[in-house]
This record gives structure tokens, C-alpha cells and sequence, in this order.
């Protein structure tokens, strides 16, 4: 782990399209960097934003990552001039549902910090987070359907389980935009900040999560994902198990003795 407040995941010469900082010892943010195109997604930046998180997963200090891009624009969807290039047998063995799972699997909690317009392949990779926080000015989309294609990254699936098939069908069909308040509304995103408050308010909740005990946050992110789409029963048997579990660790006994004793636990992930 690196020791200094900013450091950049090393890649190879010409690329620096995903910047990669640890501003403590165990919570990294990984801020898209192509400005010039709003952070379009382009085959580069996906396989590079996916090795960056693949090298989190093996991180053993690491307690959350904050998944950010600028100030205007987390990210404006795919790179519609390289899409203008691809043939359906190029697209396929792209594979890009390996690139975004890089994501969606990381250990530890993933928080997306969103400021300015998630459109596209840009809200879809927002949603393979944990949770979405975004400023108030934030605008967010699946606008594919403008130009002949539809979302292919999770669009249909990962927003319909978040707001519903009749709120998804109208943002897929229209292509429309919608606000921060009407996306949180529709229970989208975690939480709407001050534009000037994302970044400070994503670090002290990070840092929050960074003092919980990792082995628990870790069983809690797992069953709600696989449990999502299972029965209710098979669901609830998976809960019941990841706890009794949770029994078998030193954080458990960690944390229960801290409350007796009134005092803060020191939690280790063991």
C-alpha cells in the first residue's frame, strides 16, 4: 500500500485515463480522467478502470474506494466514435461484462461519488457501486435509444431492480434525462449533497465504512447482491448463514465487548 496521499496506479506509457489516490492508508478513490471526451468510455479507459479495481481486490488494507470522475461529467456514456467503428462480432468479443464485473465484485464497499451528467455506460457503471452519492446539479440517463442502440451494460436489469420496470421502460424508451432529487426520489441514488460538499462528504463516509468491520460489511454486500434475485426463502437462508458466520470471528467479539465497556471497537477483519 502505498504510503504517500497521491499515487497513480502505474500503467502503461500513454495512459492515464484512470488516476488512482489513497488519501488514508485503507480508502482509495479512482477518479476517471478523460476531460477532452466528458469521460467517455471508450475499450481503453473500461480495461484500465477494471485492472485498477482488479489490483484493489488483492489489497488487503483496503476498507472502501470512492469511484469518481469531474466536476461536470462522471461520465457521458460510451465513446460513440469508437461504437461507430464496431461490428456486432467485434462488440461481442469485447467481453465488456468482465470489464464493469472488475466493479461490481470488489470486496470492499464502492461508493460512486457523481457530480455533473452519469449518461449511458456512465450511470450503468455508477450502478455497479454500492452506493451513489451525487450533488445536487447531477443529471442522470440512459439516452442510448437516441442513437439507434439501447443499454447493454446493465441498463435494463441492474436500473429496473433499483426503480422498477415502469420508471426503467420510461428512461430507456425516452432517452430522457432526469434530476438528482427525481433520481433519489426514485431511489437511484443513496444520498443528494451541496455540489461543494461530494468529495468531503464521500471521504467522511468512507471513512465511517473504514471503521466498521470489514468481514461483516463484506458477508452484508454479498447477500443483498446474490440474494436479490433469489427466492425469498433460499434469500433468507442465505442471510441466516452469513451471520452465524460472523459468530466465528474476532470481530464479533471485538465489537460486542466494545459495547459492554463502552468504548470504541478496534476492528481488525479477522
Amino acid at each position: 500500500m502505498p504510503d504517500q496521499n497521491n499515487s497513480r496506479l502505474d500503467t502503461p506509457p500513454g495512459t492515464n485515463e484512470v488516476l488512482l489516490e489513497f488519501p488514508t492508508a485503507h480508502i482509495a478513490v479512482v477518479r476517471l480522467n478523460r476531460p477532452h471526451v466528458r469521460n467517455a468510455l471508450d475499450l481503453g479507459i473500461r480495461q484500465e478502470l477494471a485492472a485498477v479495481f482488479r489490483s484493489l481486490a488483492d489489497n488487503s488494507e483496503l476498507r472502501c474506494v470512492i469511484l469518481t470522475g469531474g466536476d461536470t461529467f462522471f461520465a457521458a456514456g460510451a465513446d460513440i466514435e469508437d461504437m461507430s467503428r464496431v461490428d456486432a462480432v467485434q462488440m461481442y468479443h469485447r467481453h465488456t461484462e468482465r470489464l464493469w464485473a472488475a466493479v461490481a465484485e470488489c470486496p470492499v464497499p464502492v461508493i460512486a461519488a457523481v457530480a455533473g451528467y452519469a449518461l449511458g455506460g456512465g450511470l450503468e457503471l455508477a450502478m455497479n457501486a454500492d452506493m451513489i452519492v451525487s450533488t445536487r446539479t447531477a443529471r442522470f440517463g440512459q439516452p442510448e435509444v437516441r442513437v439507434g442502440i439501447m443499454p447493454g451494460a446493465g441498463g435494463t436489469q441492474r436500473l429496473t431492480r433499483a426503480i422498477g420496470k415502469f420508471r426503467a421502460m420510461y428512461l430507456c424508451m425516452t432517452g430522457y434525462l432526469i434530476s438528482a432529487d427525481e433520481a433519489y426520489q426514485m431511489g437511484l441514488i443513496s444520498k443528494v449533497v451541496d455540489d461543494d460538499q461530494l468529495m468531503p462528504h464521500c471521504l467522511e463516509l468512507a471513512q465511517h465504512l473504514a471503521g466498521q468491520p470489514p468481514i461483516a460489511l463484506q458477508q452484508i454486500k454479498e447477500v443483498v447482491l446474490h440474494g436479490a434475485d433469489a427466492p425469498l426463502g433460499a434469500a433468507l437462508a442465505l442471510e441466516r448463514k452469513a451471520l452465524q458466520l460472523l459468530f466465528a470471528t474476532q470481530d464479533k467479539q471485538e465489537g460486542m465487548h466494545a459495547f459492554l465497556e463502552k468504548r470504541k471497537p478496534d476492528y481488525k477483519g479477522q
